[in-house]
């Protein structure tokens, strides 16, 4: 089996929305690589993550706001004969988004990223107060690439 490119935006949106955790990837002011696994919401070309008002990653993004966030569900060992260790293979579906981090300050534009957030997990939208509103930091990934593969499937 060979890997399949996914070119199809509905194709690679569908592997998105089945994902719990979107892994954030980008480089500090020393060139070191640092990932994390964040919740998210996607809505066309935008990738909405929340944080705490600080923190290490806010200061790599404030510093470098070009990131990379990886997407991989649908895993199962696959098996074509059990005695051959190079038999075993793993099925999947991944996407990875390239972009950059625009940070929400508007209190509606927050309150649309957090209502995107919620309804990847919760399927609804919610009402917000401003004090939580404000002491949220939303930041919208504008995904300028996508790149997706299926194995196995």
């Amino acid at each position: 089996m060979k890997p399949r490119t996914v070119k199809l935006q509905e194709d690679i949106d569908r592997i998105i929305n089945k994902c719990d955790v979107g892994y954030l990837a980008m480089v500090d002011k020393d060139n070191t690589p640092y990932v994390i696994p964040m919740n998210f919401g996607l809505d066309r070309n935008f990738i909405y993550l929340h944080s705490g008002k600080e923190g290490k990653k806010l200061d790599i993004l404030k510093g470098n706001n070009k990131v990379s966030i990886a997407f991989s569900t649908d895993h199962q060992m696959y098996i074509r004969n059990e005695s051959v260790a190079c038999s075993y293979t793993m099925k999947y579906r991944s996407v990875l988004a390239h972009g950059f981090v625009e940070f929400i300050e508007d209190s509606d534009e927050k309150i649309l990223g957090m209502n995107v957030i919620m309804k990847h997990y919760s399927g609804k939208e919610f009402t917000y107060n401003l004090p939580a509103i404000n002491n949220v930091c939303v930041l919208r990934v504008v995904v300028e690439k996508f790149e997706a593969r299926v194995y196995g499937y």
